[in-house]
């Protein structure tokens, strides 16, 4: 699928920016939504081309300009190579990224991303690397220029965590994340063993696209269990001193999402049935069924040890993809949130997966 025709989405821009003229489209604010978010979407899709194509033909024009001075026997003029050099690396660049994007055409890769991180076994080593992910996480989606909203948050027991759940907001989020669904896998000296040996660490990490409001999952009440509680924690930005907290257990299925941070027990609760929507629709699509009674359970296919990256600190610094063999000694780069290697290399071998 090509994301970049010009021609077709101009046209399908013309045809949206037609549907907002049409009498009445402003009183449905759910259509109207839908229909802007997919303008802005295409808008930015036609100005990052234009972008690109007046990059490169600014190249070609100050190429030519640097051979008819060659021809006329002048000089070099070291400024235009320069900048011919710089302009070109930039254009580079921008180029990359566009093919990422090109690369980008699951369902539901648009959506944005929640994310939910549990530790292995291991106790505090794992809580510990758990955290670490979740601030690798937050920095990649920072530099991306992705906002970040923590949902549900329960601390480890002396380091670390026992589980979160944040969701990652910007066009593509879900595209770029879901190559980071699996266990992680962590080696290194551990800072809470006082003999200094050498521990491996595992953490799985699931990605779910969010469910946007054009979606339909027809859900029956009589299916859930709606639990309020108040959150527990040592405090600061992770405690809700309120019992605003929502738990919501689906019963066929047996899936729980929880919700903790919002201030209000309604946009808890609104905020963690988007969580169960998202939760149901990928077991739904996982097992090809059309209902959501249909659902025979959540399907625990994530096996310590079968691990998608390896992170290596000690005896020497590696982090490498065991499913691209993608890899690259800069662990200190990848931690602060340098992932964009890793999930380009996975989009271009998985790009067909949703």
């Amino acid at each position: 699928m090509n994301l970049f025709d010009i021609t077709k989405l101009k046209t399908e821009l013309a045809n949206l920016e037609e549907e907002t003229l049409k009498e009445g489209f402003w009183n449905d604010s759910k259509n109207s939504g839908i229909v802007l978010q997919k303008s802005k979407t295409i808008k930015n899709k036609i100005d990052k081309y234009t972008k690109i194509s007046n990059e490169i033909n600014n190249l070609i024009e100050m190429s030519e300009l640097l051979s008819e001075e060659a021809e006329e026997g002048e000089d070099d003029d070291n400024s235009l190579i320069k900048d011919i050099i710089e302009n070109t690396k930039f254009a580079q660049k921008e180029i990359d990224d566009l093919e990422v994007e090109t690369l980008l055409s699951g369902k539901y890769d648009i959506n944005n991303a929640i994310v939910t991180i549990h530790p292995g076994a291991g106790g505090t080593e794992s809580q510990d690397w758990a955290e670490m992910l979740y601030r690798m996480y937050s920095r990649w989606a920072n530099s991306e220029g992705y906002s970040i909203q923590e949902l549900d948050y329960l601390e480890g027991d002396e380091a670390g965590l026992k589980s979160v759940t944040f969701l990652i907001s910007g066009d593509y989020a879900y595209g770029y994340m879901k190559s980071e669904k699996g266990v992680h896998r962590l080696v290194r000296i551990s800072p809470f063993d006082s003999g200094g040996r050498r521990h491996t660490s595992f953490a799985s990490v699931e990605v779910l696209p969010e469910i946007t409001e054009d979606i339909e999952i027809e859900i029956n009440p009589d299916d859930l269990r709606i639990d309020t509680y108040r959150a527990s924690g040592a405090g600061g930005q992770h405690i809700n001193k309120t019992s605003s907290a929502i738990r919501i257990t689906h019963l066929p299925t047996n899936i729980v999402v929880a919700c903790q941070t919002e201030r209000s027990q309604i946009q808890n609760r609104e905020t963690a049935m988007k969580m169960l929507k998202s939760k149901l629709l990928d077991l739904k699509e996982r097992e090809h069924k059309e209902k959501i009674e249909d659902l025979k359970g959540e399907q625990k296919d994530i096996a310590w040890g079968s691990q998608i990256r390896s992170y290596v600190f000690c005896p020497y610094t590696l982090v490498k993809d065991h499913r691209t063999n993608f890899e690259t000694g800069n662990v200190t780069g990848v931690m602060d949130g340098d992932l964009n290697g890793f999930m380009k290399e996975y989009l271009k071998n998985y790009k067909e997966e949703v």
